[in-house]
């Protein structure tokens, strides 16, 4: 029966929406692939969006599930992020949602 319930497990996404300060989103991006070059165990995939001629963005991180997040918090993940939130205009607010579909295109033959 375990195995029935896990496939029943759902993706976890972590977004975060922010805005940085003026001029400072593609030092935030490079910080922000810096980051998630830190991730290992349990981590599927992220995003960084660009709201177009602005500073706003959203980060969506994948991961199998959300203690998986926690534990790939090393300290040089750690000291990543001090740098990152010092470029951020206001605080980013952030969210946990379930993956309910994930729906990929068929690559040509």
């Amino acid at each position: 029966m375990k195995e029935f319930h896990d496939c029943l497990k759902h993706k976890v996404a972590y977004v975060a929406i922010g805005e940085f300060k003026s001029g400072r989103f593609s030092e935030a991006q490079r910080l922000y692939e810096k980051a998630v070059s830190t991730y290992k165990d349990g981590f599927k995939g992220a995003y960084l969006l660009q709201k177009t001629g602005t500073d706003e963005g959203i980060a969506v991180i994948i991961w199998d599930q959300i203690d998986n997040m926690e534990t790939n918090q090393s300290e040089e993940y750690q000291g990543i992020m001090k740098e990152m939130n010092s470029l951020f205009a206001t605080p980013p607010t952030t969210s946990y949602y379930e993956v309910c579909s994930e729906i990929q295109s068929e690559k040509p033959a």
